[in-house]
């Protein structure tokens, strides 16, 4: 028998990013993070509702913090590509953490009302600003790019984990113990994820070059970069649109009140059933990533979300409901893989942060400026018309999209869009 070594059929695969130290501790830190804000947003829409009874108060819940994203886009871009990825979130996250505490002040002095509420929440999107797209930034920076898409997907299925106790747990909490309970964990898990982050070894920055220009001349590179990338704008652009026209979170605690007729555990129970479906399908793309026809899968999974909130906006069965909202989760989180590799992989360090802030800014536009439409189609002609069309708006996106960003349907695997030198220089 010979002893000469067997040659190797192709290249080995790369290890699993669940042996990788630091990519577990960044997972553990967000998590506690993602946590109490989850917690906090089921508590802080039932809260304002419950004291005003008016959808249009859940549309200021979700305008008063888009609005801080949108002025803060230029310099948080900018200053998260030129300082400490790692710094500038730990900043963020303590200030969210103050932020619970005001909230667990006011829920104990009843005489600031609800505009004491949106106050604390222009603050909160303050923080968010800066941490959105830092720990979109950050991400590639701990672990190696050969191991970047399975992270994305384990780091999202992780989120959405707590995304799962998170509501549930924050409508039982108010139930038995009000806002003031409930910010005070808030607050506890913003500060164990702030203290579990200072832990997070940054073995993968690429070294800063020198700056040039003003602020507003390297931000407008940036703006340029998402520009000529075809791929980017149509990947973060169809989230935007299919979320911001059809998405439905806003709308639980109106259908938790009034169509549905369930307190709020119910409600909990509701904003958990995305999150289910998100995780159960997280877990699965952790283990087997896929890398082939993901364009196409992208748009077949967003036309499924569209789908599958037509189906609860006129559903009057809980149950149903429940199973609607956990096939949009499933969907959304196939979609949130695909499109997070995508930006990621189409993006150069040195300009992720500019890129990352634009994507945030798209996600909170989506989410935060979506809950201000659903509330106020919501108050204009009721709240299941609203929401099935928005459904239907949702559809029409992905056709629209599908035609107009033909580069984007075509893309078979991540690495197709990385940039060339000459795209990705400062």
């Amino acid at each position: 028998m010979s002893n000469e070594p067997t040659p190797s059929a192709g290249p080995s695969p790369a290890p699993s990013v669940y042996r990788h130290p630091g990519f577990m501790a960044f997972l553990l830190a967000r998590l506690a993070a993602v946590f109490a804000t989850q917690v906090q947003a089921v508590v802080v829409a039932w809260q304002v509702y419950d004291l005003t009874r008016e959808p249009m108060a859940l549309a200021y819940v979700g305008l008063a913090q888009f609005l801080p994203m949108l002025c803060l886009l230029l310099p948080a871009g900018d200053l998260i590509d030129r300082y400490s990825r790692k710094r500038i979130l730990t900043v963020s996250w303590s200030v969210g953490a103050v932020c619970s505490g005001l909230l667990w002040w006011l829920s104990g002095h009843g005489s600031a009302g609800v505009m004491g509420i949106y106050a604390v929440l222009v603050l909160f999107g303050c923080s968010r600003a800066f941490s959105g797209p830092a720990l979109q930034s950050l991400l590639p920076q701990i672990v190696p790019r050969e191991q970047l898409a399975q992270a994305i997907a384990a780091n999202s299925m992780l989120m959405r984990s707590a995304s799962i106790g998170g509501p549930f747990l924050g409508g039982l909490l108010y139930a038995a113990g009000g806002g003031e309970l409930t910010y005070l964990v808030c607050l506890a898990s913003l500060a164990l994820g702030t203290l579990l982050l200072l832990r997070v070894p940054v073995a993968h920055a690429a070294p800063l070059g020198p700056t040039q220009g003003s602020m507003v001349e390297r931000f407008g590179a940036g703006i340029r970069f998402i520009r000529s990338r075809p791929i980017i704008l149509g990947t973060i652009s169809l989230d935007l649109f299919a979320v911001l026209l059809g998405g439905v979170v806003a709308l639980l605690p109106i259908y938790a009140h009034e169509v549905l007729h369930v307190g709020p555990q119910g409600l909990g129970a509701l904003r958990s059933a995305m999150a289910i479906g998100e995780v159960a399908t997280g877990l699965y793309l952790s283990a087997r990533p896929f890398n082939r026809q993901v364009g196409r899968t992208m748009f077949i999974a967003v036309a499924v979300f569209g789908v599958a909130n037509l189906v609860f906006s006129l559903s009057t069965v809980f149950w149903i409901s429940f199973a609607a909202l956990m096939v949009a989760g499933a969907a959304d989180m196939v979609s949130m893989y695909i499109r997070g590799a995508l930006v990621q992989f189409s993006t150069p360090d040195a300009m992720r942060g500019r890129v990352n802030a634009v994507n945030m800014l798209f996600i909170g536009s989506s989410n935060e400026l979506g809950e201000f439409r659903a509330g106020t189609s919501a108050a204009w002609v009721g709240v299941v018309p609203a929401a099935v069309l928005g459904g239907v708006c949702t559809l029409g996106v992905v056709g629209a999209w599908a035609v107009l960003f033909k580069p984007l349907r075509k893309v078979d695997r991540f690495e197709d869009a990385t940039p060339t030198v000459a795209q990705g220089s400062r």
